[in-house]
């Protein structure tokens, strides 16, 4: 928190003439200090904290002067608050003070905050009551103790002597203030020194020049150095503008109250300034003697590289005949870019002392230097382009092998897997397996297209391999080269079309394997559908009607339902028979030989014979109902018929054997048997047939008694 409260008032001053380091012991005393904290008004706080001994108002007096000299007059104008904290002194001594802040800021202070000790000023405070002088005075005055003191001051703007949070650290202010100081004085001395000796160079003659740079005409500081302080004081102030404290809250600077740092700004960018010029008027003297030096070293660089480093190019064509080869090729020529990168290296830093010397020189040294410079750079240049080009071609040969190898690998895994009997569990894994084997063929055919792109690109490099050849004839070599290159694609062209006739075969087989897995499927599906109906048969299918009509439409249902139960058979037969096609064409053994042939056949059976069952049901329902119905309405038309005993014998015959079929169940050739709905179901069936043949009964007595048929009339 420190740090806050030092960059706070150093961000806050302006230029002051009075200075820390003349009245340095009475500022040491902390006989008043800026905290750095604020009252509500964004005014700053002006802390005076007496102590035991006696206060000497002099130095005082000296120490308000200074402090309040620092603050901006944008800051004046917001007023002080003044924190007396007299709990150590006696009440005198704070009267005085607070007397004497009439005489020293009268302007500047809007409230004085007089901290009292517990127990001590109650009968002498009513002697002097301060708000009755505050007309007089020109400000407020209250005593208020250390523990209410935030009643007027946030607690993060009080130190921690009144129990604030804000830190203060008297010492370390007081040499921040130092430092801002010394810097500004010694800038200002250096300013003045450099511009003496820049000066004084621009206007003499060589010999001035020369002589400018003598030891008598050094600056008195060292112009590092005080960079060097002003750079570290900016840092510290622009840190503090953005950061804020240390831990604290975050700051924001106010208009006009941030003059130290464009003053440190100001100087350092005129010391830099001057400087410079300076540093350019030592140089001058050094140029001459470079020169010299600088045309050994090109000619030393030229006759390398137009000697050995070319022969070293000479001997490099090759470009491999797979990835090992092609890195071998690779480190060899990385070697030989490490040798030339040395000279580049001499190229580079005679390169800019050329420019440096061509920037600064006299006329009579241009012609030399750009001459010297034209020279190296061609020759550099040359060189490079070379070196580049055979870098280029290397790895370009390195990727074409790369791709070629993956590819390779591509093509195996794709002959292994088509190598590799297929036996699918379903026809979801074949699906599976199929669009695996799909992508790895897509795979191989992007790769193979990566390898033509790569191989077409090394190829065009390869033609434009002899342009920098120095004569010599490198047919032979780019013919091998070329060769090679159309060797490894035509290769792998073959090889992919081998995999994809094979792919072909295979993808019909898998085809047919899925189309095997449907059949069997749906046949297992049309049992089990042949089974549903069988299950309803039995359990739904149990009403005889009421009378003939109604029986007669259950027996045209059920012949409609028969025809549902065929087609489903039938289907699943032919499902069956696809399937032996498909095995045969696969030479595999089909799953549904044995168990759904078998199954399909078995509930057809039965629901055949559960079919037949209902059916004899039915009919004899439709005769009994049909004859009842005759003989229970009141015909008189025809008596005859109505009168026919053996008619009502017959009627009674087929009544007591369709309740005795009713009681019968459908048995199977397995010898399973099976009843038709529930029992209750055909007790209420029964129970109905029976009050028809009671109703019969009752009529074929009334015909035999005529009076009882009177007698009911």
């Amino acid at each position: 928190m420190h740090s806050y409260i030092k960059e706070n008032l150093l961000e806050e001053v302006y230029w002051s003439k009075m200075e820390a380091s003349v009245i340095l012991p009475i500022l040491k005393k902390k006989l008043a200090f800026l905290s750095g904290g604020k009252d509500r008004r964004s005014g700053l706080i002006l802390t005076i904290p007496l102590c035991l001994e006696q206060t000497n108002m002099d130095e005082l007096s000296v120490t308000l002067d200074y402090l309040l000299s620092i603050p901006s007059e944008k800051c004046k104008a917001r007023g002080f608050t003044v924190i007396v904290d007299g709990r150590k002194s006696q009440w005198n001594v704070v009267k005085t003070v607070v007397l004497m802040l009439q005489n020293v800021v009268p302007a500047e202070v809007s409230l004085v905050c007089v901290v009292k000790p517990d127990e001590f000023w109650d009968k002498k405070v009513t002697h002097f009551c301060f708000w009755k002088e505050k007309d007089r005075l020109g400000f407020e005055v209250i005593l208020v103790s250390a523990n209410k003191l935030t009643r007027y001051i946030e607690p993060c703007q009080l130190t921690e002597d009144f129990g604030g949070s804000l830190t203060y650290d008297h010492m370390d202010w007081l040499n921040k203030r130092l430092v801002f100081e010394k810097f500004t004085k010694e800038s200002t001395s250096l300013l003045d020194e450099l511009a003496l000796i820049n000066n004084g160079s621009d206007k003499g003659n060589q010999q001035e020049k020369e002589r400018s740079v003598d030891l008598n005409f050094l600056p008195s500081v060292d112009p590092e150095t005080v960079l060097q302080t002003g750079h570290e004081l900016l840092s510290e102030l622009q840190q503090r503008r953005f950061n804020g404290s240390d831990g604290g809250v975050s700051w924001s600077p106010m208009d006009d109250e941030l003059l130290a740092q464009p003053q440190v700004m100001k100087l350092l960018d005129s010391l830099r300034e001057q400087y410079t010029r300076y540093q350019e008027v030592c140089r001058q003297r050094s140029k001459r003697t470079q020169l010299e030096e600088i045309q050994q070293k090109v000619m030393q660089v030229v006759n390398w590289l137009e000697g050995p480093g070319s022969e070293q190019l000479r001997a490099q064509w090759g470009i491999g005949d797979s990835i090992r080869a092609s890195q071998a090729l690779q480190q060899k020529h990385e070697e030989i870019e490490s040798q030339h990168s040395e000279w580049f290296a001499v190229y580079v830093e005679l390169n800019q002392q050329i420019a440096a010397l061509l920037n600064a020189g006299d006329e009579e040294d241009l012609v030399e230097l750009k001459s010297l410079q034209q020279q190296l750079s061609d020759v550099c240049y040359r060189q490079a382009s070379q070196l580049e080009f055979r870098q280029n071609l290397l790895q370009a040969a390195l990727e074409f092998h790369g791709v070629a190898q993956d590819l390779s690998q591509q093509l195996d895994g794709l002959l292994g897997m088509l190598c590799v009997d297929v036996a699918p569990a379903d026809g979801a894994s074949i699906q599976q397996t199929l669009k695996l084997l799909e992508e790895k063929l897509k795979s191989v055919d992007v790769g193979l297209q990566g390898l033509r792109e790569k191989g077409q690109g090394l190829l065009d490099q390869i033609s434009n391999q002899a342009s920098w050849a120095y004569g010599k004839d490198v047919t032979i070599e780019n013919k091998e080269n070329v060769d090679h290159i159309q060797g490894v694609m035509e290769d792998m062209q073959l090889r992919k079309q081998r995999c994809e006739d094979m792919v072909d075969v295979r993808r019909l087989k898998m085809l047919q394997m899925v189309q095997l897995f449907k059949c069997e499927e749906d046949a297992a599906q049309a049992v089990e559908w042949l089974s549903e109906l069988l299950d309803a048969l039995l359990k739904t299918h149990i009403r005889l009607g009421d009378d003939a009509q109604e029986t007669k439409v259950l027996l045209e249902k059920h012949r409609k339902f028969v025809d549902v139960a065929q087609s489903t058979y039938d289907y699943g037969r032919q499902l069956l028979q696809a399937t032996v096609v498909l095995c045969q064409s696969l030479r595999c053994t089909s799953r549904s030989s044995g168990d759904t042939l078998p199954r399909l056949n078995r509930v057809w059976k039965q629901f055949t014979i559960a079919s037949e069952e209902r059916v004899h049901r039915l009919e004899m329902a439709i005769a009994f109902h049909s004859n009842a119905e005759k003989i229970l309405q009141d015909c008189p038309e025809e008596p005859e018929a109505i009168n026919d005993e053996e008619q009502f014998d017959e009627i009674e015959a087929v009544g007591k054997s369709l309740l005795d079929r009713l009681t019968v169940p459908v048995v199977y050739p397995d010898g399973t048997e099976q009843y038709f709905g529930s029992p209750s179901d055909m007790a209420s069936t029964a129970e109905h047939i029976r009050d028809r043949m009671k109703l019969v009964s009752l009529k074929r007595q009334q015909l035999r008694h005529p009076e009882m048929m009177t007698t009911e009339s």
